[in-house]
């Protein structure tokens, strides 16, 4: 097994670097696709399309990360003109930067998973798209790495495959994952009970509402001498009950007895009133693995914000900011090579209304600050040194 593990990995010339792991990875995976751990379409289904609080934070989530503007820089110097900001504006003649950003926010909160194709004119990418995880299938190669990635559609699957030599054309990204060499975890997992929990209770409600809107109760007959009622009674019964009592439209219409039967309503017990306080306490656990202030969802009881001010800001320093920041650092890693430039792109934090307070209050404490130059000032709000006119170059 160990001559077997060797051979594996080869003798890699002395200057080539790779992980010492990625083989044993590769050992029971290398050529074969592996599939996503989980039902993507479940999570789609029960999470963003039918449960409220998910699909607004999953929403409010990725149109701000989209809405958010990046800043390219080579070296230390800005570069608004940069091919790529352009590429990113306009990433495809179906889709503007702002709908291609929150499509690619969106597959990442759903899936944990998120893949980038991109169209390449000779060794410049020209366009990029946004491709379906649950179409997407991983091919690791022998360093343990993804070697290529089949994309499936209607049974027909096209390999993408990543060279070295040139711009890969997938991106994949990922949220972190413990226990998954290849794939991210999505929030909607963490939040799995929680979500089962929440839309269980709504399917409670509307069952109650679907009964009269109100708790169920028991006809009671007390035919002479223990007499029963035989089964053609107790259908007809049965039947009249659903037609003429059952339903929102039919509550409070008043219920005629006849023969012996007795009508005993039926309360609610303290525990089954707990799905009220239950259905409160899931929305807030989903809301909590997405990072979202309950404050913002409309959620009653939270009392970790003093007003929504603070909560909204609360959102963009811990959960917006971090997503866009992570995701435009691969982004200039994966297209910056093509441009021939030390590419780093980030999010322009002057552009965030949310944030202009915060920003005001820290350029009224270093204007105040006598003991910094002009320059030490402007280079702690993430501006350059003042540009003489002597410094340019004719």
């Amino acid at each position: 097994m160990l001559n077997f593990l060797r051979n594996l990995r080869g003798n890699p010339a002395p200057d080539q670097k790779r992980s010492r792991v990625g083989p044993l990875i590769a050992l029971h995976e290398a050529g074969r696709a592996v599939w996503t751990p989980r039902d993507y379409a479940g999570l789609a289904r029960e999470g963003y399309e039918r449960n409220p609080v998910v699909h607004r934070c999953v929403r409010l989530i990725a149109e701000a990360a989209a809405q958010t503007p990046l800043i390219a820089k080579v070296g230390e110097r800005e570069m608004p003109e940069h091919p790529v900001l352009a590429l990113i504006d306009k990433p495809n003649p179906r889709q503007g930067g702002i709908a291609f950003r929150e499509m690619l926010f969106g597959h990442l909160l759903v899936a944990g998973n998120a893949y980038v194709e991109a169209v390449n004119v000779g060794a410049e990418p020209r366009e990029l798209y946004a491709l379906r995880p649950d179409r997407m299938r991983i091919v690791p190669g022998r360093d343990g790495w993804p070697e290529a990635y089949d994309y499936t559609v209607g049974g027909d699957t096209m390999r993408f495959r990543q060279d070295d030599n040139a711009l890969p054309p997938i991106l994949h990204l990922t949220l972190f994952h413990p226990v998954d060499d290849h794939y991210g975890l999505s929030p909607i997992e963490a939040a799995a009970c929680s979500l089962d929990i929440h839309n269980a209770a709504s399917n409670w409600h509307k069952a109650l509402l679907d009964n009269a809107a109100r708790p169920s109760g028991a006809l009671v007959y007390d035919g002479p001498d223990g007499a029963t009622l035989s089964d053609a009674q107790f259908e007809r019964l049965k039947q009249e009950l659903e037609e003429s009592f059952q339903g929102a439209r039919n509550a409070g219409r008043p219920l005629l007895l006849e023969g012996g039967l007795d009508w005993k309503p039926l309360s609610l017990t303290p525990a089954e009133l707990d799905f009220v306080a239950a259905k409160g306490v899931a929305a807030r656990e989903i809301a909590l693995a997405f990072g979202v202030p309950p404050l913002l969802l409309g959620l009653p009881g939270d009392n970790t914000h003093a007003n929504f001010a603070e909560a909204n800001r609360a959102f963009w320093r811990q959960t917006a900011i971090p997503l866009v920041r992570r995701t435009a650092q691969s982004l200039a890693q994966w297209l910056g090579p093509s441009f021939g430039d030390e590419l780093t792109l980030e999010p322009d934090l002057d552009a965030i209304e949310a944030l202009a307070e915060e920003r005001e209050s820290l350029w009224r404490r270093l204007s105040a600050a006598t003991f910094l130059s002009e320059d030490e000032k402007r280079e702690a709000v993430g501006y350059g040194r003042t540009v003489n006119k002597g410094d340019i170059a004719p």
